[in-house]
């Protein structure tokens, strides 16, 4: 970085004036490398974080690991760089996360009604969102950003300019970040690839009727319970226990006797189910109310405050630009956000494809009004919220939830409730969560801006650059998860959007197992009443133990580094997040590649397979083994005196 940039100083922290870079100075910032750095790194993070989201049904932030591999393309390119630079690249970058969380929670309940989207559909909807979202945030940014500062903290957002304020004095960082690429791809080929071993260990629970527990072998799914944190992580993994433990052993106990088939099933019996079939006939139907009850609790939960948020935040639509403003505080202007509205409802009215197989033009008309309407409360309540408890906290899926109930509602009162109509009312939801997810993506990269001095009016449109360039490439992922693996599959259940499917079905055709539905929101409402936290359990009954179980060694491993409260401690609790999002996104990106791989091939890769050990007891064996090894690397690097060593010196 270049310190003639800036007006502070990286050994300054935290920010003693706001903002860090003068708004009299004028480095570079939305540079050609800037902005191709941020797009690179935003595919190939936006495609990873959605296989992330089909396997687990949740997505990590990539701001900070954007942020600190463009400093290190830095170096590396021309051995310098500004931080403003830095700054647009992350922006850029970060936003094909948001926009994959919004279309991976959706969709994907079109395969499930056998109405498989087209990429030219699915663009069109991933960019309708992404337009929203940033159009929206224009006139609210001086109301949430500025006027609000030390008020609304913007967590994320404050990390990741302390993130790129502190590496103006160099770091070791970056490294931390491509070992977990590395190492999360290689973990992934061992397992998915070359198939040398297991890619899930399971074991029976002895005097406990179908009960089994298992171990998924997942670099990834180890980082996100170490980004989670040990609170969380323990909260998933007793859902998924209940689940396997109790809820599993008491239906096969209670239909050992039974002599016809329990519906939702109508052909087999259940005591001629395993453990697995199971969970996909019946378990999945419980965790499906939990996890939407659990939604819309948080939501109702949250209403007072988004009332007050809407209220405070629909004041900055009136917030007049003045002529003559700093760098600082320039930002696009209101023509862009009604040239923006005007384009995304030419779109949604007039592009045959947008609301397919609807033909209705009278409910198109009505659905796309319905995607204006909802983006925009919803976009300005979450702006604030995740201005006072972050991203990871907004409650997206239950706004989402929200969306379709109300779509759904005024579907099935003016009788549109064919599967054109279902696939409406999903559209209308894809597109509202896409936009609440980039507004609160969006919300988190203007306060780092404001923090370290970016210009707002480059941060917003690097934020469209994000939104137009990803769309395309993290759509094209799913479609090709979607022709390897399939949706609703073991491999990839897709668990937010089998939820929506659920909610709009429930709705439309009122014809769902109500009663394992009311046993999954009785679950949540007991969480609740217990003071635990509902959504993260219910997740935990929803998915597998399986996948649950290695999230749980991750929270495991967080602990270990929370225990300690020095410097020191800190700095390796945060290599770790780096070296967590690393395991994150070298998996998700080898399991894209998988995908393609098994597209053009015309079938799965094979492999070698585990037949090289002489037994199925060894194999397990080794599978554990190699995971423990992978958590015993992971805790040893981020433990690394070297690090702490070079990390001090560069610092002084």
């Amino acid at each position: 970085m270049t310190p003639e940039a800036s007006s502070g100083s990286a050994a300054t922290s935290p920010f003693p004036g706001v903002p860090f870079t003068a708004a009299e100075a004028a480095p570079p910032e939305s540079t050609v490398r800037a902005l191709a750095i941020g797009v690179l790194c935003g595919i190939a993070f936006g495609a990873a974080n959605a296989y992330l989201g089909l396997r687990v049904g949740l997505t990590v932030s990539t701001s900070i690991p954007i942020a600190v591999m463009t400093v290190a393309l830095f170096r590396l390119l021309r051995g310098t760089g500004t931080l403003l630079e830095a700054n647009i690249s992350q922006t850029t970058g970060s936003a094909s996360s948001s926009l994959a969380s919004g279309v991976i929670f959706t969709l994907p309940a079109l395969w499930m009604w056998g109405v498989a989207p087209e990429l030219l559909q699915m663009t069109l909807l991933a960019l309708c969102g992404g337009l929203l979202g940033v159009f929206f945030m224009i006139p609210l940014r001086r109301l949430l950003i500025v006027r609000e500062h030390g008020r609304l903290p913007y967590p994320e957002g404050t990390a990741c300019a302390q993130v790129l304020v502190a590496s103006e004095s160099g770091g070791s960082r970056a490294r931390f970040v491509f070992l977990g690429l590395a190492a999360g791809a290689l973990f992934k080929a061992l397992t998915s690839w070359a198939r040398v071993l297991p890619a899930e260990l399971h074991a029976r629970v002895p005097f406990l009727r179908k009960g089994e527990v298992g171990l998924e072998l997942s670099a990834a799914l180890l980082g996100v319970g170490y980004i989670l944190g040990p609170r969380v992580a323990c909260i998933m993994v007793g859902g998924g226990l209940l689940s396997s433990l109790v809820i599993i052993p008491l239906i096969a106990w209670w239909g050992d006797a039974r002599t016809v088939p329990l519906y939702p099933e109508t052909e087999s019996l259940i005591r001629d189910m395993t453990a697995s079939q199971i969970w996909s006939r019946y378990v999945r139907y419980i965790g499906a109310g939990a996890v939407a009850t659990a939604g819309i609790i948080t939501l109702i939960r949250s209403l007072p405050l988004m009332v007050s948020s809407f209220r405070a935040s629909a004041r900055g639509f009136g917030l007049q630009r003045a002529r003559d403003v700093p760098r600082t505080d320039d930002d696009l202007s209101a023509a862009w956000l009604i040239g923006g509205l005007a384009v995304v409802l030419g779109i949604l009215a007039l592009v045959p494809q947008s609301f397919a197989p609807l033909e209705d033009p009278l409910a198109r008309a009505a659905a796309a009004l319905c995607v204006v309407v909802f983006s925009f409360f919803f976009v300005t309540v979450a702006s604030r919220i995740v201005g006072l408890v972050g991203v990871t906290s907004n409650p997206t899926s239950g706004m989402t939830i929200a969306v379709l109930l109300g779509t759904a509602g005024i579907f099935l009162a003016f009788g549109w409730t064919d599967i054109g109509g279902k696939a409406a009312a999903l559209v209308v939801g894809c597109v509202a969560a896409v936009a609440i997810s980039i507004s609160g993506d969006m919300s988190q990269d203007l306060k780092t801006g404001y923090l370290v001095g970016a210009t707002p009016r480059r941060q917003q449109l690097a934020e469209l650059l994000g939104v137009l360039t990803s769309a395309v490439f993290v759509c094209m992922a799913v479609l090709l998860l979607a022709e390897t693996f399939g949706f609703g599959t073991r491999e990839l259940p897709a668990p937010q959007a089998t939820l929506m499917k659920l909610v709009i079905d429930g709705v439309i055709d009122q014809a769902l197992p109500w009663s394992l539905v009311a046993i999954g929101a009785g679950i949540a409402i007991v969480c609740e009443l217990a003071r635990i936290p509902s959504l993260p359990f219910a997740v935990g009954v929803y998915l597998p133990l399986a996948t649950m179980t290695p999230i749980f060694a991750g929270g495991l491993i967080r602990l270990l580094f929370d225990r300690r409260r020095t410097s020191e401690g800190e700095a390796r609790r945060d290599r770790g997040v780096l070296l967590a999002s690393g395991f994150v996104g070298g998996e998700g990106l080898l399991g894209v590649a998988l995908a393609a791989a098994a597209f053009a091939l015309g079938r799965r890769p094979e492999g070698f397979g585990t037949g090289w050990l002489p037994s199925e007891l060894l194999a397990s064996l080794a599978g554990a083994a190699a995971f423990a090894l992978l958590a015993a690397w992971f805790v040893r690097t981020t433990r690394s005196d070297g690090a702490d060593v070079s990390e001090r010196a560069e610092s002084s």
